[in-house]
């Protein structure tokens, strides 16, 4: 299987372009700085393509040559949620992009959603549950989502859409709750400031989310929605907590320091049926 990842040297594309490679895939990997490509470990096993998908003068169909599957995480602008260049720039090139790929002949496009097309509702959700964003990243993947689905109506191919929950591990952004605390660990601070931290996620390690993406992506016969997550529900503070005994740290958390964010309900995770199932089905063959 011969697949195109775009985003290849973000968080999440880089590893799972080392994901695909293991399990003998073979990957034509698009970025934009090629710079930074160079410092992947998997650069030398991988056909690289330094472009930026959203150029209009994009050769796609030499792109796309001999592609399988098109494994599609590109999306600048993270992790600023709220920005309305998700919807007025991102939104429209990328639905361009991936058109203009399956109209050169991709049958099976991976997109990766987000858990914030949920919005604000609460507790377990399951890919049932009717999606209702309640913020600016959140809309334009709903969006991009809802015009995929009318395109393979017109052009039919597989689609793929893997809502991605929260995800940590090498490569993630420096900013984010875990690399931050790292950082505060690794610089000897006596007191890390963050929320209260009662607030319920589902959180992954990046790797495993990677496999599971592969595992997706190698269901071919596979489409519609899918969770990408854990399917556990873990309290901000327990996962501090954690990381802290990991490292063998005695740094001191200042609970409360930050109020809680008013873009996410206080508890949500994901319902992981359909990926127990899938993962199961590809087991058994």
């Amino acid at each position: 299987m011969k697949v195109l990842v775009t985003g290849a040297t973000g968080f999440v594309g880089r590893h799972l372009v080392a994901a695909l490679l293991a399990r003998g895939c073979v990957v034509r990997a698009v970025a934009r700085n090629a710079e930074t490509a160079q410092g992947m470990p998997w650069i030398n096993d991988v056909e690289f393509v330094a472009a930026d998908i959203h150029a209009p003068e994009l050769d796609i169909a030499a792109l796309t040559d001999g592609i399988d599957v098109l494994a599609h995480l590109a999306w600048p602008g993270l992790p600023n949620y709220r920005a309305l260049f998700h919807f007025e720039h991102n939104l429209m090139a990328d639905y361009r992009f991936i058109k203009r790929a399956v109209e050169a002949g991709v049958k099976q496009v991976l997109v990766t959603g987000t858990c914030f097309e949920y919005g604000m509702q609460s507790g377990p959700l399951s890919e049932q549950a009717e999606p209702q964003p309640s913020n600016p990243y959140g809309l334009a993947k709903h969006t991009l989502h809802l015009f995929l689905q009318n395109l393979a109506q017109e052009n039919p191919f597989t689609l793929q859409w893997a809502r991605l929950f929260y995800l940590h591990g090498e490569g993630q952004n420096p900013n984010s709750l875990l690399a931050a605390l790292d950082r505060a660990i690794d610089a000897g601070d006596a007191t890390f400031n963050m929320s209260a931290g009662e607030q319920l996620r589902d959180f992954l390690p990046i790797r495993n989310a990677a496999d599971f993406l592969c595992a997706i992506v190698q269901q071919r016969d596979f489409s519609g929605v899918i969770n990408c997550a854990s399917g556990h529900p873990i309290s901000v503070r327990t996962l501090v907590e954690q990381r802290v005994r990991e490292r063998g740290a005695s740094i001191n958390l200042n609970l409360g320091h930050y109020p809680y964010p008013t873009h996410e309900p206080m508890a949500f995770w994901a319902v992981v049926d359909r990926l127990e199932q899938l993962l199961e089905t590809q087991r058994t063959r």
